[in-house]
């Protein structure tokens, strides 16, 4: 069983409160190094690449680079994905290590929060973040998430400043009226450093009115272990309603063996949700449309 990559969350304490993300239920924790290493030796031979996210903001770990370390010792390419809030706290060099392979900056995390910092502040640290990439590490992407182009939760006047600022630092065109029409899932803004585009999705919730069979890359293209090292199928389910074993106390080939997760691997192959958070799911419904295949 091979998996393109594997959610890590080192933490799930982000420090921010963005109103697109639900509210965290379990308790603030970060992975400890034992642990961590003790993943890294469950997932040999599962994947190459893992993605340092489900919560929480790894780049608000002072140690970060100890992560990294182990990371690259045991031969694993990594995914980081930020707020872009704690930039400026780190020093560039940490966050392009030689195992990073792409830095994911979520910008519509700035207009959903109530900050200390100013527009300009933020976009100082993400912009200088970008200069250091383009002159010091020109293998690593950069993924500059403007994730709200969508009409329910329209965001036009945010997006006009933040395109704006873009624009008139990369010297490039970036009309927002065409953006809106054209809804591109991307444009680059410079060597290996683009701009990506979606809309606000719902968080799947046991709470959720909706309900719907589909398939779904859970437990085929990605799997998630959380912070305490409970093993969930997808990136969204943050907080463990799918727990399908825990590493501190099983082996990942007998979590991915285990009856619950089989049973949930064949409904997808037919495209059956059989566990009720996935039923609930809206997420997995994008699989299928046809306007974002």
């Amino acid at each position: 069983m091979q998996f393109n990559r594997v959610h890590i969350e080192v933490t799930n304490i982000c420090g921010l409160a963005c109103s697109f993300c639900p509210p965290k239920l379990q308790p603030s924790k970060t992975m400890s190094l034992q642990l961590f290493t003790k993943v890294l030796t469950q997932l040999q031979g599962y994947t190459k690449s893992l993605a340092f996210h489900v919560m929480g903001d790894p780049l608000i770990l002072s140690n970060l680079n100890e992560y990294l370390d182990l990371a690259h010792e045991s031969g694993f390419k990594v995914e980081l994905t930020t707020s872009g809030y704690y930039l400026n706290h780190l020093e560039n060099s940490n966050i392009f290590h030689p195992c990073v392979r792409q830095l994911n900056i979520s910008l519509n995390s700035y207009n959903k929060n109530s900050l200390k910092l100013t527009f300009d502040e933020y976009m100082d640290g993400v912009l200088s973040t970008c200069q250091y990439k383009l002159t010091n590490a020109p293998k690593p992407f950069i993924n500059l998430r403007i994730w709200n182009f969508d009409e329910a939760c329209s965001e036009v006047e945010f997006n006009t400043v933040l395109l704006k600022k873009l624009s008139d630092y990369f010297d490039i065109e970036l009309n927002i009226t065409e953006l809106y029409k054209t809804r591109p899932k991307s444009i680059r803004l410079a060597s290996k450093v683009l701009v990506t585009f979606d809309s606000y999705f719902e968080w799947p919730s046991l709470d959720s009115n909706h309900s719907s069979n589909a398939s779904c890359y859970g437990l085929k293209s990605h799997i998630g272990i959380l912070a305490d090292g409970a093993v969930v199928p997808c990136c969204l389910d943050g907080d463990g309603v799918i727990n399908l074993g825990n590493l501190n106390t099983t082996p990942l080939s007998e979590v991915l063996g285990s009856k619950r997760a089989v049973a949930m691997r064949e409904g997808f192959s037919k495209s059956i949700a059989v566990e009720e958070l996935c039923l609930k799911c809206s997420y997995k419904d994008r699989f299928t449309s046809p306007f974002l295949k």
